[in-house]
């Protein structure tokens, strides 16, 4: 008798657990495609703001810097006051939460993500919007779905579907949590469908408001086989660029917390705004997430000397922008540097041979997900995420092949996943201990 009236339960307990997903994922969908509306409409009106004020010559590029440090600041101050947690992307908050080390406190987090991460991304900070939107997921989560048992594995759907509003790619979201949160989700065939449930949700909420177009679709072209050691010698090379990457974020972090200790925490924001500012009239395409400008660089030809300017100064703006404190992520401007510097390197190889019709697309496409496997350490969700973004399916195999070499020779070489440093940092800084690591075979 015990066990025919516990079976109903159960069953109605999961029912209940994959409607709570299926919300999670509406929910999420609806306040991240709102997101990804409002910072899109900002980034494109905030250029006019000096001829809104009647603003000429040199003023024009002081009162953009004036306007960029005063946002920044806010945004920072915002953070500071009532969530430092949503300080950043947010995903490493995520998966201490799931790891039980770190709580969600959505009261504080959903808030401040959004208005602060419209604040610092819509003014043309460097950072991707793909941040803010999986720790609002995750929030939601918190608030809908923490009577069940399982409740770190919803915050772990709530993640995924907050990428998915950010890029409108639900199965590179649900492959997010199974490969680069692999330590810390829960997994059970309940939870793994949730998570599938939460991203299919959100996409049909993302596709309703933003439509079905992939956000930085590109033409599918064919790759002759004979090209393919090539994109393995890319993926070596953003291997070693990735690691490069990670370890100039966590430099960039450490030093912005030396000088918020030592003179302000508003100094960096404000030398950000003040730099930012004049390059939203003068060289835009260093600003902001970069989802435009990987498109851009793959589709028109540029000199090598203008695609090694931009790969420098979007390193430096990347590593920069993330390091004030703002909540922002960092998807976007690795998917945008690694197309910059993918078809820069494209194109001196064409100096030396001849390159297929078309190859830029290819060479920007295989090295975001190169790059990105190299820095996130999740090779397969880097092949998927960008395949999904860009619509092209022909590329698949040059993109495994340079997502596999990349994440090869970054662990030959010490590298280890961005987020699961961050979290480290984190914990260290709080003074909790740190969470055990599986080491990478």
């Amino acid at each position: 008798m015990a066990t025919q009236s516990t079976a109903p339960s159960t069953q109605k307990e999961t029912l209940a657990y994959y409607f709570v997903a299926a919300m999670i994922g509406v929910l999420t969908g609806l306040l991240g495609s709102a997101f990804h509306l409002l910072v899109g409409h900002s980034q494109q009106r905030v250029h006019l703001l000096p001829e809104w004020l009647g603003l000429e010559g040199l003023w024009q590029y002081v009162g953009m810097a004036i306007f960029c440090a005063v946002m920044f600041c806010a945004a920072v101050a915002l953070v500071r006051k009532f969530a430092p947690e949503a300080s950043g992307s947010g995903v490493q908050e995520v998966e201490g939460a799931m790891a039980g080390l770190r709580t969600v406190r959505w009261q504080r987090v959903l808030p401040v993500k959004f208005v602060g991460g419209l604040m610092a991304l819509g003014a043309g900070l460097v950072g991707g919007r793909e941040g803010p939107t999986i720790h609002m997921g995750a929030s939601i989560a918190q608030l809908l779905g923490q009577r069940f048992k399982e409740a770190r594995a919803l915050l772990g759907a709530g993640a995924a579907a907050g990428l998915t509003a950010a890029f409108n790619a639900p199965l590179a979201s649900a492959l997010f949590v199974i490969e680069e949160a692999r330590n810390v989700f829960p997994y059970s065939v309940r939870a793994y469908c949730a998570v599938l449930i939460a991203c299919g949700s959100s996409a049909v909420m993302t596709m309703l408001v933003s439509g079905s177009t992939p956000f930085m679709q590109m033409a599918s072209i064919d790759m002759p086989m004979t090209m393919l050691p090539v994109f393995v010698v890319l993926g070596m090379i953003l291997g070693a660029a990735g690691v490069l990457f990670n370890r100039t974020i966590l430099v960039g972090l450490d030093l912005s917390r030396r000088l918020s200790l030592s003179v302000s925490p508003y100094l960096l924001p404000a030398l950000m705004g003040l730099l930012i500012g004049p390059l939203l009239l003068s060289f835009p395409q260093a600003t902001g997430g970069g989802e435009t400008l990987a498109v851009f660089v793959a589709n028109h030809a540029m000199s090598i000397g203008l695609l090694g300017l931009l790969v420098l100064v979007r390193f430096v703006m990347t590593t920069a922008s993330y390091s004030i404190g703002a909540p922002a992520g960092i998807f976007a401007p690795i998917l945008a540097l690694s197309a910059t510097l993918s078809v820069f390197l494209g194109q001196l190889l064409g100096q030396v041979m001849t390159l297929p019709p078309d190859a830029s697309i290819a060479f920007a496409v295989a090295g975001m997900a190169g790059m990105f496997a190299s820095t996130i350490r999740a090779p397969l969700v880097g092949v998927v995420l960008v395949i999904e973004l860009t619509g092209t399916y022909s590329l698949a195999l040059p993109s495994l092949l340079a997502a596999l070499s990349a994440s090869v020779v970054a662990a030959s070489i010490g590298g280890r996943p961005i987020y699961e440093q961050l979290l480290e940092r984190t914990l260290t800084l709080a003074g909790q201990p740190l969470p055990k690591r599986k080491e990478d075979l």
